[in-house]
């Protein structure tokens, strides 16, 4: 495993890495840097770097990095990489010599964005606290360069004159970048020949900008043109400025002179980023609110202002700004007047209006009129913003600027009795629309919309309140009104406009739908205003129904008879499955006579059939899956009617798209649906081919924190609902995720909101339902590997037993069994051989799965398994998978070191504490107590429901306030699922019958044996 790191040395960055596995010994010298014990070849690093980044130059050296030491080894940056020193340990700074990679700009800058929210940057290469720190910086520097916060500039490097490009993080973005620069790792700069100190945070920070912000600008105004000769120098540097190097040919006597120019341009910006105050541009709207038919009259004020940095409500006017020996005594000392010029100068650039009044001496506002004042609204306000300047508006403006403006409201009503709950109701029924103009909450008279278009002023005071309107929408509302003001459409249109998904008629925004009667109730429940009637548990339904899991099945079921999309998004272990089995059984229950499609990763292939035959024993289950499968498209569409369910695979989802696409399913069902959040990806343009009345998406991770997900689930659940994949991205993604946009956060949430469903196991009204411990089986399947590898051991077995009895009978079957076991681990604990780790075992598969969603929403986990050698492949393939560090308790853990990794894992305060514990049931199953986990998995079984019991006490006992979920895997079609069910059935009398272990399992005939070992064609993969 490496820790990648990032350094910054004099505007060079050099990247290293730590390793587990010491490169060389470390020789002790007073005078000169050690070789760092566990440092990267520099080879390595560059085959590492080289994924990342399409191609690149990168000499390689050697550098004294100076880092936290503590007797004679350096501290790993990440526990992942070497146990932590104890709390009590010596700890100075000395100088490690280490081999880099020395990147220009341009490759950092790649690798930079190859990282962005990623802790691994692939299989066992950790992003380490360096790297990741200047990612973080990288994308401050991209915001500066999408805000334009940078100037043109000039800058020497020995003998080298070069034209650059600057960032610009003065005044209001001042905050920003010391925050920034306080969080910045020691590490990041910590190279330095003699000492330890190094360049200063915000130093190394803006070496860090400079190059950022200059690469960033320099790539996307890249000129292709050559050019030689030039007629100034001005000239040559302003094509320089668009080279790939920046480099010019100039005297030094030149140079003075262009900076000296520079300066003086730039001088303005450089006295405004020094001062504590900004510009402010407040909006004052005429103090008399006019009738409709004056509005065009009255003066609109926009008033100048000082706004204190440290403080945004303190405001001073320019009044006491331009005469300070009037002033009242200010903690903060007022900007000098030739701030006030340059700052009234660099407005007036983007103001006209500002530019005017700086004919008077000391200018202090602007008038307008009510087009001026629009004009400042929807334009120069943004402008003003956007260069750093405070703005204040009115507080009816919203700040897109569309709050108010003129929209249409709809009374909606069906011919038919409308009902949702009683099956007769279709997205398609046809529905009147009678269409109101309003602007805001209010609606007009026709009367009123005429006074509109006489105006001809895009602000207007209606009924006393002051909003914005559109000449064109005017005349669009009146040609409509006036020709017809009703129209007809579908109960989908309804829905859409309802939510805010679509427009009315000429376009106009729709404000409100009016629905009465069975469209109310529709409405009301899908908006979760109007609780939907909760259905009683299907009659064939085996099992009992919480009463949230209840009402999860009835929502599917009412989304169902509306034909809409549903995801459901209940937290792991609510019971998503069996919610959805429930769903289906009353769909057949209720004449569905088609089959459902339900897709799953490979891995839970056979939990969903053991699911089934447990909740839903009537309802006929096809297994789609394996080399036997039926593949023809006709014979496949044949086969699938005499069933209710089919499971099928991701896997096999485009490989078999012809086929699957040609049957009209009843509904499809993608169980860990965020298989197809790539919308270009082939598995998801093959779930979107898929016919089906309606569609269902499952999944355990927090949808919410994944925006850029959604669109793709969406567009599979209820195509076009979310807009173009483009809109989709204006007008929720990039707001959202960079801009931190609440309006669109709210928007989207309103829009999904009657389409998603997620529970949390924290909530109240779920936390009454469930039990304080809930057990359940996790069912895998075998890879092929596994199943050869089975196979073999049962065929040895079976030749061995054929001359054998008494005691060495029982040696081989208990040999035999334990092997079994390891096969179903995985080959490389059967093998033994070191060898490669992912992709080779069902069962780790679907453990890596889990834990994801564990780690994703927060909670933490304990991973019981009897070998240690299968736990160090867990925790490696663990830690190379999510970059985040597992515990591991065995039986060579000294108790010392026994203490604080319980101590570690039990401090929940703490934001690096690790989230899993693996536990060699041996070394862990009693006497330690691990509360802080509400998630147990038993990845391998004891086979003695009492030792596993003790295991799992070590979560559920005195101290824990959540609920424990207790997850059993079980390799289907494998010995470990037939002796699970002997053991379910003999509970009663478990420690009789099982008590002493596998010994019992021996008493077996030879026959016996043979079934019970037996592999069945399910347990197969793909």
């Amino acid at each position: 495993m490496i820790a990648l790191q990032l350094l910054l040395r004099d505007k060079q960055f050099l990247a290293w890495g730590e390793t587990t596995e010491p490169a060389r010994a470390g020789r002790k010298s007073r005078q000169a840097a050690r070789p760092h014990p566990f440092s990267v070849p520099a080879e390595t690093i560059r085959t590492t770097v080289a994924e990342s980044i399409s191609s690149f130059q990168a000499p390689e050296e050697t550098a004294a990095v100076w880092l936290p030491s503590t007797a004679g080894r350096p501290i790993a940056s990440l526990p992942l990489i070497a146990e932590p020193p104890d709390p009590d340990a010596v700890i100075e700074m000395s100088p490690w010599a280490v081999p880099v990679l020395v990147l220009e700009a341009a490759s950092a800058l790649e690798l930079l964005e190859a990282c962005v929210d990623r802790d691994t940057l692939q299989p066992g290469v950790l992003i380490g606290p360096t790297l990741k720190y200047w990612v973080t910086a990288a994308q401050y520097a991209a915001g500066l360069v999408a805000r334009e916060q940078f100037l043109p500039g000039l800058e020497t490097v020995g003998t080298q004159t070069r034209a650059c490009w600057r960032p610009v993080v003065g005044g209001p973005e001042r905050p920003r970048f010391q925050r920034l620069a306080a969080a910045m790792p020691a590490a990041c700069r910590a190279t330095a020949t003699d000492s330890a100190g190094g360049a200063s945070p915000t130093a190394a920070l803006n070496d860090f900008l400079e190059l950022a912000v200059d690469g960033l600008v320099r790539s996307s105004r890249m000129t292709t043109t050559v050019r030689k000769t030039f007629a100034s120098v001005h000239d040559q540097w302003l094509y320089a400025l668009h080279a790939p190097d920046g480099a010019m040919q100039v005297s030094p006597a030149e140079a003075g002179e262009l900076r000296r120019a520079l300066d003086d341009w730039q001088r303005p910006i450089v006295v405004a980023d020094a001062a504590s105050y900004r510009l402010c541009f407040r909006l004052e709207e005429p103090p008399d609110a006019t009738p409709v038919e004056a509005t065009t009259k009255g003066t609109w004020t926009v008033r100048y202002l000082l706004q204190a940095f440290d403080d945004p409500s303190l405001l001073v006017s320019l009044d006491e700004a331009w005469f300070p020996h009037k002033a009242v005594a200010r903690s903060v000392p007022l900007p000098s007047r030739e701030f006030l010029f340059a700052a009234l100068g660099q407005a007036a650039k983007l103001c006209p209006e500002v530019e005017t009044s700086l004919n008077t001496a000391a200018p202090t506002e602007f008038t307008t009129d009510a087009g001026g004042a629009h004009r400042f609204l929807s334009e120069t306000a943004y402008v003003l913003e956007q260069a750093g300047f405070g703005v204040l508006l009115p507080a009816w403006w919203a700040r897109t600027g569309t709050k108010n403006r003129l929209a249409v409201t709809a009374a909606a009503k069906t011919a038919k009795k409308f009902s949702a709950s009683n099956g007769v109701m279709s997205l398609d029924e046809v529905i009147k629309f009678d269409w109101k103009v309003a602007i805001g909450d209010t609606e007009l008279s026709l009367a009123e919309l005429e006074a509109l278009a006489r105006l001809k002023s895009p602000l207007v005071n209606v009924r006393g309140r002051w909003v914005q309107v559109n000449a064109d929408e005017i005349r669009t509302a009146l040609d409509f009104w006036t020709k017809n003001p009703q129209t007809t459409g579908t109960v989908r249109d309804l829905l859409k406009m309802s939510l805010g998904a679509e427009t009315g008629p000429g376009g106009l925004a729709v404000r409100g739908v009016k629905t009465t009667g069975g469209l109310k109730v529709f409405l009301d429940q899908l908006r979760g205003t109007t609780t939907f009637a909760e259905l009683t548990p299907p009659r064939d339904f085996h099992g009992t129904l919480r009463p949230y899991q209840v009402r999860g099945y009835s929502w599917l079921s009412f989304l169902r008879r509306v034909g809409l999309g549903a995801c459901l998004a209940d937290d792991m272990g609510l019971g998503k499955s069996v919610q959805t089995l429930a769903a289906i059984q009353q769909a057949r229950e209720d004449g569905e006579t088609r089959p459902v499609l339900l897709v799953c990763p490979t891995s839970v292939v056979g939990h969903w059939r053991k699911e089934a035959e447990r909740f839903t024993p009537t309802l006929s289950v096809l297994i789609h899956h394996g080399q036997k499968r039926t593949k023809g498209e006709k014979t496949l569409a044949a086969q699938v009617k005499q069933f209710g369910l089919v499971v099928s695979s991701f896997s096999l989802l485009h490989r078999d798209a012809a086929a699957l696409q040609a049957i009209p399913w009843a509904g499809v069902i993608l169980d860990e649906a965020q298989n197809i959040k790539n919308p270009d990806a082939k598995t998801s343009q093959a779930a979107r081919a898929l016919k089906a009345d309606f569609r269902v998406a499952l999944t355990g991770t927090p949808v919410e924190n994944h925006v850029g997900d959604l669109w793709s689930i969406g567009q599979y659940l209820n195509p076009g609902f979310l807009g173009s994949r483009e809109s989709f991205r204006r007008n929720f993604l990039v707001p959202i995720q960079m801009h931190r946009d609440e309006d669109a956060t709210r928007r989207l949430k309103d829009l999904t909101g009657p389409f998603l469903l997620r529970r949390l196991k924290t909530d109240k009204s779920i936390i009454a339902d469930l039990p304080d411990k809930f057990e359940a089986n996790v069912f895998c399947t075998l890879t092929k590997e596994q199943a050869t590898l089975y196979q073999a051991v049962v065929r040895e077995l079976d030749k061995s037993l054929k001359d054998e009895d008494g005691i060495r009978r029982k040696g081989l079957i208990l040999g035999a069994l334990s092997k079994l076991k390891q096969v179903c681990n995985h080959p490389a604990q059967f093998l033994g051989d070191n060898s490669a780790i992912p992709d080779r075992s069902g069962k780790l598969a679907r453990l890596t799965e889990m834990i994801d969603e564990v780690l994703q929403v927060g909670d933490r986990a304990l991973i019981f398994t009897q070998f240690t050698e299968m736990g160090d492949i867990i925790r490696k393939h663990l830690q190379e998978t999510f970059g985040k560090e597992v515990l591991f308790l065995h039986g060579g853990v000294p108790q010392k070191n026994r203490e604080r990794m319980v101590a570690r894992f039990q401090d929940t305060t703490a934001a690096d504490a690790p989230r899993v514990f693996l536990i060699s049931l041996k070394a862990g199953g009693t006497g330690v107590t691990l509360t802080a986990a509400n998630h147990v998995f038993h990845f391998d079984r004891w086979w003695n429901p009492a030792v596993e019991n003790q295991a799992t006490d070590r979560a559920f006992r005195i101290g824990q306030t959540r609920n424990v979920q207790v997850h059993k895997f079980v390799c289907v079609g494998t010995l470990e699922e037939k002796i699970d069910e002997m053991i379910e059935r003999k509970k009663e009398v478990a420690g009789r019958v099982v008590g002493t272990g596998e010994g019992w399992l021996t008493e077996m005939s030879n026959t016996e044996l043979k079934d019970l070992l037996a592999l069945r064609a399910d347990a197969v993969e793909e």
